[in-house]
């Protein structure tokens, strides 16, 4: 609620505005103030133009870095479609490999997307433990990308016999932002990490899951069958 202005407080200001004495001293005072803290405040301002630039400049370089890694890497991505995972991982000594482009362009989106392709490419390979540690240092905005990522963390987990991170990493492919393609081929994924743990009845309604909801993929039979066959064994 706004509080009520008396004639007094308004007539004093009306004295303040009228009277060139008094706007005077207050500017003199102003003038002080700039005057004694010139130093303090040309230090503020400075910091804040270093501040500025080194943001701009932070940006600038990193989209040139970007754009660099990004041709650089073209080849890469030439080998591994190619299924020359060597050269796409080292490079073929003209053209720098996936490894090269994480090392010499790290914080770009080139070098995300890389750790994607070094991850997919050790989880071919068996090496499992390197596949999580590009593998887990991708994010993407695209959910195709980032549930499918999510997925083959789950499958690194799962081959070390970590039972318990492959259903998370299962559950968050499953889960994030579902799509009728992929979504009941983690979920088949999510129902073996469970039953490979021992969690029957979550296996069970994983397959339950696939079952009501995605009748139309090509999962939906074999999730009826596996479904069947665990709940007769948790009949027994």
């Amino acid at each position: 609620m706004a509080t009520k202005r008396s004639k007094k407080q308004e007539q004093h200001e009306n004295d303040l505005l009228e009277n060139p004495a008094e706007i005077a001293e207050r500017l003199g005072r102003g003038e002080a103030f700039l005057k004694q803290n010139s130093k303090i405040l040309g230090g503020i301002l400075a910091a804040a133009i270093v501040l500025i630039g080194g943001i701009l400049f932070f940006q600038i370089n990193n989209q040139n870095q970007n754009e660099n890694a990004q041709e650089e890497m073209f080849q890469a991505v030439y080998f591994y479609e190619q299924d020359s995972v060597d050269f796409a991982l080292n490079g073929d000594g003209i053209n720098p490999g996936f490894l090269q482009i994480v090392e010499d362009y790290p914080r770009t989106d080139a070098a995300n997307l890389a750790h994607f392709y070094i991850g997919s490419i050790y989880l071919s390979e068996r090496n499992f433990s390197e596949a999580l540690t590009h593998l887990e240092q991708f994010s993407s905005d695209d959910y195709l990308v980032q549930a499918k990522a999510y997925s083959l963390i789950g499958d690194a987990h799962l081959e070390l016999g970590e039972t318990q991170d492959a259903i998370a990493a299962y559950k968050k492919a499953a889960n994030y932002n579902e799509d009728k393609y992929f979504t009941p081929k983690y979920l088949s994924k999510l129902a073996i990490a469970y039953e490979e743990a021992g969690e029957i009845q979550e296996a069970i309604d994983a397959y339950e899951r696939i079952e009501n909801e995605y009748f139309e993929s090509f999962e939906f039979a074999s999730a009826r069958k596996h479904k069947a066959r665990l709940q007769g064994l948790a009949a027994n």
